[in-house]
Order: structure tokens, then sequence, then C-alpha cells
């Protein structure tokens, strides 16, 4: 669906259906506001009176106007009460209202999004990028390998202006066209990182993701390098390439540069994301019920290479490197076994405990780089722990950090995104659990608190650099059709970093 900003009143149009946005308890019987009623000779108000059209958050009522207006149709789209609206419901009923609009096969539609008296902690503008980003992800289809295509045509077929800008100031009307322009970006990101998981394992082995990630580089103001494997085993990498050892495909240990502020090149940030191709566990392998959904265990990896197509996209004021530890994790004749010892970049010496823990050891020397080349402050993304799964469900990501400022510099653009995070602690007591009778550390702390030692595993390669680590093994796959998520990749937490990074930029 083509989503473009209307310049012309979308009441003077002819349209296949007119998207009207409505409050439950701020309907006016009388519609003096919408010209159209007139048309229907107060139709509009006996539906509204008769509580046909009533406004209830996510109620869509379809009105024809029988050839009596230039519109064939009026879509009211209900918002609920005024006092319970946000832009996470704004992004959803979006997404359905495009649903709707698509599966009907109407060829041009409008929406009335500037007419709306939105509650004062609403911005107009991010009203805007929300339907945007709503209507956008919520129409997401991944179709690639079928040879019948189900819904994913008729978006292309499809066209929703967004209009009802009359009444706002230049100013306001400037903010919307730069928020609706940005969202499009944002959202072509997030369904970049839905890509990048939803693929089969054979088709995104380590050497492919670089490609892609090559791609998403190219045309773009980001420098991309991948290293060799014998690149890698001269860096002294061997956490990483002990999870390597299994498989046949070569590892590649990705690298994109973005340098938007050439003037203080000393700012860098750090950027990683695991980048597990497919993890059967190895040799400590796992169940073979629902294994095919390790086909996902690079999301990190594909939220880190998506954010930096959108951060390119945006040319913010920034300067990123990503770093991507990409293989795949599997039980051949020369794989590591537990038990074995591995010594990291920096020197540490690691016990494998269990070879299904091997998302920490990737990104162990994947930290270990990131402070050799002095980023700061990093950020890793990643599938990391089942337990994180137990302890906040399917609905928040955890977040670990060992910075009060990074940490809810990140919530705050989670509470912009809707993708939500859940601080967890990150106490010295954890540590015991993994400690090692043999070696420096162990790669496992153990069942309880799976997701904390983990991440205090990942703690103790980032040292004293301002770190954070988000575990999104809880949100990077959806079970369900859900508003903006369709069943498959999430595409978490792209929005949110370019958020993130959106306001590091404006500072």
């Amino acid at each position: 669906m083509n989503i473009e900003m209307s310049q012309t009143n979308l009441l003077d149009m002819d349209l296949d259906c007119l998207v009207s946005y409505v409050f439950e308890d701020e309907i006016d019987p009388s519609l003096e506001s919408l010209e159209l009623n007139k048309s229907l000779s107060d139709y509009i108000t006996d539906l509204i009176n008769d509580g046909e059209v009533n406004g209830r958050f996510g109620q869509l009522n379809l009105v024809h106007t029988h050839k009596n207006a230039k519109q064939k149709r009026i879509l009211f789209a209900g918002m609920g009460k005024k006092q319970d609206f946000n832009l996470d419901r704004a992004r959803k009923l979006a997404a359905n209202v495009a649903k709707f609009i698509r599966n009907k096969n109407f060829s041009v539609s409008g929406a009335l999004a500037g007419r709306i008296e939105l509650p004062k902690a609403i911005a107009v503008s991010d009203f805007f990028s929300a339907i945007v980003e709503g209507a956008s992800l919520g129409l997401y289809t991944f179709e690639d390998h079928m040879r019948k295509k189900g819904d994913s045509t008729k978006p292309e077929s499809s066209s929703l202006l967004l209009g009802g800008l009359g009444g706002l100031t230049n100013k306001q009307q400037d903010a919307v066209h730069k928020a609706v322009e940005t969202a499009k970006v944002v959202s072509e990101s997030a369904k970049l990182a839905r890509d990048l998981v939803n693929e089969p394992a054979n088709l995104m082995t380590p050497t492919i993701l670089a490609e892609r990630a090559k791609l998403a580089a190219k045309d773009t103001k980001l420098d991309y390098q991948s290293l060799t494997k014998k690149q890698i085993e001269k860096l002294g990498m061997g956490a990483f390439l002990g999870v390597a050892k299994g498989s046949h495909e070569e590892p590649k240990f990705i690298i994109l540069k973005y340098s938007g502020d050439p003037k203080n090149p000393d700012k860098e940030l750090g950027l990683l994301g695991k980048g597990i191709t497919f993890d059967s566990g190895g040799i400590s392998i796992k169940p073979a019920a629902n294994m095919s959904a390790m086909k996902g265990d690079m999301g990190g990896a594909a939220a880190v290479i998506a954010s930096m197509y959108g951060v390119a996209r945006l040319e913010l004021k920034i300067n990123i490197t990503a770093l991507v530890p990409a293989t795949e994790n599997l039980p051949g004749g020369s794989a590591t076994k537990p038990g074995d010892l591995l010594t990291a970049m920096n020197g540490t010496t690691i016990e494998v405990e269990n070879t299904d823990a091997e998302g920490r050891l990737v990104l162990a020397d994947a930290l270990a780089y990131a402070n050799d080349q002095g980023l700061s402050p990093l950020i890793d993304i990643a599938t990391l722990t089942g337990a994180i799964g137990v302890a906040l469900g399917s609905v928040s990501m955890g977040l670990f950090s060992n910075d009060d400022t990074l940490a809810n510099q990140l919530n705050e653009s989670s509470l912009d995104t809707g993708e939500k995070m859940w601080r967890m602690p990150l106490w010295d007591e954890y540590k015991d659990q993994n400690k090692s009778t043999v070696a420096d550390i162990k790669n496992t702390g153990g069942r309880q608190a799976g997701s904390i030692t983990a991440a205090q595993f990942l703690h103790e390669f980032a040292g004293d650099t301002p770190w954070a680590h988000l575990d999104i093994a809880s949100v990077f796959m959806s079970s369900k059709v859900d508003g903006i998520y369709q069943k498959g990749a999430t595409g978490q937490p792209v929005r949110t970093l370019i958020s993130l990074f959106t306001k590091l930029a404006a500072k």
C-alpha cells in the first residue's frame, strides 16, 4: 500500500473509502464538522444516535454513501476513550484499518487524520507517524518463496492518502510531513529485520547475512566490511570460533560503520548483534520440537543491520559502528564439547559447560573487539535466553545495563515506540553462579536466574564501558497476528533503537 500526504481536501476527492477516526466519548451527533453528513441527509447522525457508530476502540463501521457523495464509502475507526488513547493504540488501529482496506481491495482511500482533537500529550505529527508505522507494519507479509501469493499483491494496488491538515499551522504541517517521511524509513527498516529473520536458515547463512548487510550499506553512507575466518583467527576470537567449529559454513564478523558526525570522531557508539543463523544447540542439542524457529537466532543481528540501514537513510548526526559475529551452531565432528576451554580475544578463559549457551560466547569476543576499538557506549541485542520469556512472557524484552543514563534513554525510547522492555537486576551475587573451577568463567550459571547470569557473563566482557544488553528472545517472534505484528518475526527493537539514536543525534 502506498501511503502519501494529500495537499487536496479529501472531502473534495473521489475516493473508494474515506476513513474518519472518532473518539468514543466525543462523537458529535450533529457532525457539523463532517460535510458528508449533510450530503447523506443526516444518515450518519442517525447511525450514531442508534449506537451503531460508537467509537469504541478498534470498532470499524463501513457506511455506503450510495452515490450521494464523492466518496463511495466512509469507514469510521473507533479510537476508544480519549483518556485511554496513546500512540501504541494509534498504531494498532491504523494497522487494522489498513488491513480492512486491503481486504476490501479498495483502490484509493483517504484518512482525515488531521481533523482530530488529540489528547494534549500527543503531538499531531506523532499521531501521523503512528498511522504510517501502523499501516505499513500491519500490512507486512513474507511470501517470497510461495508460488501462489496471498494478500501480498493487494497492498501495491491500493493507496492511502493522509489529509485533514487545513486546520494546522504551517509549523505543524511541516512537522507532520517530516514525521511521515521518517516513519516510512523506520517502518522499512523494521520490515528489513523481519525479512532477515523470516528467511529459512539454508537461505540465511553467515555468508548470505553478510551479503544482505552489504546490500543494506549500498547507496547509503554505511561503510561495510566482513572479516573472514583467517582474520577472525588472527584477532584471537577463540570464543566466537569455538561456536563456529561444528559448522561447514564459514563464520563472518560483519562490521557496518556510520559516520554521521565527522567533527566528533572520538564519540562513537557500538551496536552489537548476535548472529547465530541457526542454533541446534551444538553437542548440547535442543529438543526437536520447534527447533525450526532457531533460524531466527540471528534476530539481534537482523535488528542491528536494519537499525544501521535506518540511521543511514535518515542521515542522523551520530557515529555508530555495528558488529555482528555470524555463524551456525551445529553438532559436527569438530564441534566444541561440554567441558572444553576457550580463550576469548581479551585473554579471558571460558569453560564451556553447555554448548547451547553459545550466544554469549560470540558476543564476548564482539564486546572485547568493541572495547579494543574504543567504542562507547555499547548496546548489544540478542535472542540470548529462553529464561527471559519465563520472567517476562511474550510482552516485554529484558533490559540489563551497568549505566543508569543509558538504561533510562533506552527505556524512554521504548515508551515512544511501544516496544516494551523491563530493566532486570545485575547484582554481584549473581556472578557467583558463573564461577568456574578450571577457567576464569563458565558460560552458564544454571537454571536459576538464567537471563541474569547470561547478562552477567556479557558484563564481564563489557567491563567498565557504559553498556546495555537487550535480551529479545521473548519478543523477536509473534505466534499470532496482532495489530502491527504478523505471525513470525516482529522486527523488535529496530524502532526503539532508531528512536534512541535520533534523540542522541539531536543532543
